[in-house]
């Protein structure tokens, strides 16, 4: 069995996990942060992770041929995907026309986005260039609450653009398939799996796209009071303690 985590959770449960022999993966649709970033905050967590952190950032880069030129408006993670799989990066805040065409533009959240930089990549996309969101999550969680998330920068280029971006992350095949090939599934799905998270209307529809079961926690911004929610989860848990508790005693 695969589980598919996307809260940082509680490094018992994960260890129990484990130990029982699943395979267990941490998605998320946050593509500014380095992989190794992100494996490096779990493992403060006391969740050591190399290898099973999936990020957005990833499934967009698999739309990109390499030897492509793209352009990103967006973090250090894209950069970090998309030269990985060798493509030529340039840089929204910098890139001019003049510069030469790109292929592709790869939008995600960042906090240095301005209109000069809506202007470089709407205007790579009226020349020709694809247009490649990371995900469409309209609010990114900050401990001082929910601000702008990468969707609202994708939707805005969009706009301007006049052309709708394709999607990578959460909950879009290009990260299922991400997904299914560390675990070793087809596309298709078919795996006994199950995509833990607090938000029905994307972990949901993610479990769904990947083709496992349903775990709802409790324990971030779906309540109690909230149920029944759509789609309906398989299991509905406290937290993700509870949750694998529950699951390994079956």
């Amino acid at each position: 069995m695969a589980w598919v985590l996307d809260l940082a959770g509680a490094a018992d449960a994960v260890a129990r996990l484990r130990a029982a022999g699943e395979r267990v993966l941490f998605a998320t649709n946050n593509s500014w942060a380095r992989v190794g970033d992100q494996e490096a905050k779990l493992l403060r967590f006391g969740v050591p992770a190399e290898g099973d952190v999936v990020t957005s950032a990833m499934a967009a880069a698999r739309l990109v041929v390499p030897g492509e030129r793209a352009l990103v408006c967006g973090g250090p993670g894209i950069v970090e995907a998309l030269e990985g799989r060798g493509v030529t990066v340039f840089d929204s805040r910098s890139h001019e026309p003049s510069d030469g065409p790109v292929d592709v533009v790869v939008v995600g959240f960042h906090r240095h986005f301005d209109y000069e930089g809506m202007r470089r990549t709407a205007g790579a996309v009226q020349q020709g260039a694809r247009l490649l969101a990371t995900n469409d999550d309209a609010t990114y969680p900050t401990p001082e609450g929910l601000i702008p998330g990468g969707g609202a920068i994708a939707a805005a280029v969009a706009y301007a653009a006049g052309v709708q971006p394709q999607v990578a992350g959460k909950p879009q095949v290009p990260m299922a398939e991400v997904i299914h090939e560390l675990v070793g599934a087809s596309a298709a799905g078919g795996e006994d799996g199950m995509m833990v998270g607090d938000r029905p209307e994307t972990d949901g529809a993610f479990a769904k796209t990947l083709g496992y079961r349903f775990g709802l926690v409790l324990s971030g911004v779906t309540a109690a009071g909230d149920l029944p929610v759509s789609p309906l989860p398989d299991v509905v848990a406290d937290d993700l303690a509870a949750l694998v508790a529950a699951e390994l005693s079956g």
